[in-house]
């Protein structure tokens, strides 16, 4: 584009001066404006061109023309403008040209780069245009503003140029180069062309050229000349540090883990404790039961006719009788020997009172001893099903065990002994069901409530079939029976009062090889004799051989043991209700309990 270009034949950028030529003349010397008094011009004047030159001018001027090659520096294309302006560039010389200036220092004898002499001839180094970098990056500066065919003094401004877009033609003559201040603050004369002088035009230090960096990477952030560069931060030598202490941490650690694991710890080990307490337990736990009841519970050594046997009994009284089993102190016989270990492992030799086998039941007495503490006695009638008991005794001689468990059952009625085989020794008893364990050594021993009173004798268990060996016998397996303290109680006393018990009874025989359901009185009796005793409770009701009893007291009756079992719960002199079956028919009727020496 030609906008504000001449329209002539164009001038090549500092191109040499062809012979024949006019050459310029020296110029002419005016003496600066201050910027003080200066008034601003739109546009700068232009300079004139000297009218001659010498011939080491010309020279020069040649030589200038010769560089041009070269990169112009913004000093040089400064001077040049100022001495040339393109609208001039083709005018004949002034003969009126000022003397040629003096530069403002001396020159540099050393030539020192990159401005070499003193004026815009020393070669320059390039100039790297700078490229367009993104939104983040170096910014790009501002395109040179003014019109083509003007530049600006390089000296005014005190350093740093615009570059114009186009390469500006200048005249064919030699131009001689004007000197620059070096100091970028130092006003550069200006020829007095024009009635008004051209006042310096002021530009920031930091231009956007200063702070360019040509051998920078692009889209790097610039550097500033003289700052020393960041040095990386020394993380290493603080990881192999850290790695070093916790493997050294580790080590230790592991080696003291293994002297306390081989050597018991450092110190003595003490294991954490509870403190001792007083020892004082609810009433109605087991230990509270068992506290109240074992001073009053004995273990029984019987001896006697080549048998012996162990049981347990409780006293009943301070005058020292206990009760126990019949089976218990039966192998002493009428001359064995009977001792009693209390449960503070007193001993004392013990005598027989008194017993009875339909009961399994036996009183013996201890003499001469002091502090004899009795065990309550309950009431058996007021146990229920599901009750808590704890059963005391020596099971296989381990004396004052202590087991609990419940009431599973009432009024089983069963029978026990008849090793003598005429039935002397079968004892009828409608007995407690429990399943507290039960052992042989626990017979005779108390089975208390929870508050710790006998509710029941321990007579029995019943065993697995297949549990007994030859010569031994089987242990508990939760089935065990107690004789009714109620029932107890009577006896106990009949045997401390008189040495025999009474039994109650009805008067009749029983047929005890019947097996329908129900009690049958029997056609005959024993050795013959009328199987309804004359006279007696059962003869007087009514009863009469072949009858079917039933019921007693509104209870079911299935064999002659149970109804045996149901009479002897009573006392002599009860009265019961009986339900039997005579010729197909029921008939109910009431008798009176008769009584009967035990044996």
């Amino acid at each position: 584009m030609d906008d504000g270009k001449p329209t002539g034949p164009k001038a090549k950028w500092w191109s040499r001066p062809s012979a024949g030529r006019a050459t310029h003349s020296e110029p002419e010397v005016h003496e600066p404006v201050p910027a003080a008094v200066a008034e601003p011009s739109p546009e700068p004047a232009p300079l004139p061109v000297p009218a001659q030159a010498d011939a080491a001018e010309s020279e020069d001027a040649a030589e200038s023309a010769a560089t041009a090659e070269l990169p112009p520096t913004p000093a040089s294309m400064s001077a040049a403008a100022t001495s040339v302006s393109p609208a001039s560039a083709s005018a004949a010389p002034d003969t009126s040209a000022p003397a040629r200036p003096q530069p403002l220092h001396e020159p540099d004898e050393y030539s020192t780069p990159p401005y070499g002499g003193p004026g815009p001839w020393a070669p320059a180094p390039p100039v790297q245009r700078p490229m367009a970098t993104p939104a983040h990056g170096t910014a790009v500066p501002p395109q040179y503003p003014a019109s083509h065919g003007t530049v600006t003094d390089a000296g005014a401004t005190g350093g740093g140029y615009a570059p114009p877009p186009q390469p500006q033609p200048v005249a064919a003559a030699p131009v001689q180069p004007q000197p620059v201040a070096a100091a970028p603050v130092q006003p550069q004369p200006v020829a007095a062309a024009s009635s008004q002088p051209q006042p310096p035009q002021p530009q920031p230090q930091s231009s956007l050229w200063m702070q360019y960096d040509p051998w920078s990477t692009p889209g790097q952030v610039l550097t500033h000349p003289g700052e020393p560069a960041k040095k990386p931060r020394r993380r290493g030598s603080l990881l192999a540090g850290a790695v070093l202490l916790a493997l050294v941490a580790g080590c230790v650690g592991g080696g003291i883990g293994a002297y306390i694991e081989r050597n018991g710890g450092i110190t003595q080990v003490e294991l954490p404790q509870a403190a001792k307490d007083n020892g004082n337990r609810a009433p109605d736990s087991v230990a509270g039961i068992a506290a109240s009841a074992l001073p009053s519970v004995v273990t029984l050594h019987v001896s006697g006719s080549g048998e012996q046997g162990t049981g347990t009994g409780f006293v009943l009284d301070q005058q020292g009788h206990i009760l126990t089993n019949n089976h218990v102190v039966d192998p002493a016989g009428s001359s064995g020997d009977i001792s009693v270990t209390f449960s503070g492992g007193e001993t004392a030799k013990a005598t027989l009172v008194g017993k009875d086998s339909g009961y399994d039941l036996a009183v013996v007495k201890v003499s001469g001893v002091s502090g004899l503490k009795p065990l309550p006695l309950g009431n058996s009638d007021n146990v229920q099903v599901g009750d808590p008991v704890v059963a005391i005794g020596a099971p296989f001689d381990l004396q004052n065990t202590v087991t609990s468990g419940i009431i599973s059952a009432k009024e089983r009625p069963i029978t026990a002994g008849g090793e003598k085989g005429d039935g002397s020794d079968v004892s009828y008893v409608d007995a407690l069901q429990t399943d507290a364990p039960i052992n042989p050594g626990n017979s005779g021993g108390p089975l208390v409530d929870t508050k710790a009173r006998v509710i029941g004798i321990n007579s029995a268990i019943r065993a697995a079939d297949t549990a007994g060996t030859e010569g031994g016998q089987a242990g508990s397996i939760g089935l065990g029976f107690a004789i009714p303290i109620n029932q107890g109680k009577r006896v106990a006393e009949e045997l401390i009062n008189t040495g025999k018990a009474t039994h109650p009874v009805i008067g009749v025989s029983l047929d005890m090889k019947y097996t329908g359901d129900g009690a049958r009185v029997g056609d005959k009796g024993k050795d013959g004799a009328p199987s309804v005793t004359r006279g007696g409770p059962g003869a007087k009701a009514g009863i009469e051989p072949g009858d079917i009893i039933t019921e007693v007291d509104g209870q079911r009756v299935h064999s002659g043991e149970e109804l045996i079992v149901k009479i002897r719960s009573h006392r002599p002199g009860d009265r019961l209700e009986l339900t039997l079956v005579r010729g197909g028919k029921e008939r109910k009727m009431t008798l009176t309990l008769g009584s009967a020496n035990g044996t």
